[in-house]
């Protein structure tokens, strides 16, 4: 348990500081409420009303956000191959050709379906 406690005594200060700072600001922080602070903010556009049930809302840009954070996370995977590349040798050459090659793939596939066009 001994090795546990620096960690737990981190822990507990650092909850004591959260709940520090949040009664703090509630009790510190002005109270001078008023529509425009209220409203929700949207780049200093005037919000627009949704219809009910949502509305049609376009995800082009969600799926184009999803294919970079795929893209990131697959080449997160060759820092590992680029630390141990001395061990891997050979079969860890074939190995990562392999991998950037099916990435590759992958791109050209979403490149030539449009999935990275903004229009």
């Amino acid at each position: 348990m001994e090795l546990y406690t620096p960690v737990l005594v981190l822990a507990l200060i650092a909850a004591a500081f959260a709940l520090f700072s949040l009664v703090m600001s509630a009790g510190v922080g002005p109270r001078r409420y008023n529509r425009a602070k209220l409203d929700s903010y949207e780049c200093g556009i005037e919000p627009t009303p949704q219809p009910m049930g949502g509305g049609r809302f376009p995800v082009k840009y969600f799926i184009t956000a999803m294919l970079f954070i795929i893209f990131d996370i697959e080449i997160v995977f060759l820092y590992p191959w680029a630390v141990h590349f001395d061990e891997l040798r050979v079969y860890g050459l074939i190995e990562m050709v392999l991998f950037i090659a099916t990435v590759f793939i992958a791109y050209v596939y979403v490149w030539r379906r449009g999935g990275l066009d903004w229009d």
